[in-house]
């Protein structure tokens, strides 16, 4: 990802946080815990899009695609990206270092 395109996922990324903060009636705590809880709406979203995909629910069949899927799963991205920018005055730093442990560790 080049920086021009890190920064238009970021600014994204923070225009829906202010919408969403825009048109939250709910104290702070509370949006964020709705935030996060958000994230098990969406997982259980790519689920079902798995299973549909796969035609495992005789009853639906093949009710969703594998782009269906890769839908879902941005979602679930783009939810917990926005999730934690409301968490986290340095979303950006959070992730990075995050990131970067995750890929020390992997490479052993």
């Amino acid at each position: 990802m080049t920086n021009d395109e890190n920064d238009d996922l970021w600014a994204a990324i923070d225009r829906l946080r202010a919408w969403l903060d825009e048109n939250n009636r709910r104290p702070p705590q509370e949006a964020l815990l709705l935030r996060v809880l958000k994230l098990s709406e969406e997982v259980g979203e790519v689920a079902e899009a798995v299973i549909g995909a796969v035609g495992q629910n005789p009853r639906k069949g093949h009710s969703h695609t594998w782009q269906d899927v890769e839908s879902e799963l941005c979602d679930v991205v783009v939810t917990a990206l926005v999730a934690l920018s409301t968490l986290s005055p340095d979303a950006r730093g959070t992730l990075r270092a995050h990131l970067a442990g995750l890929t020390e560790r992997a490479a052993g």
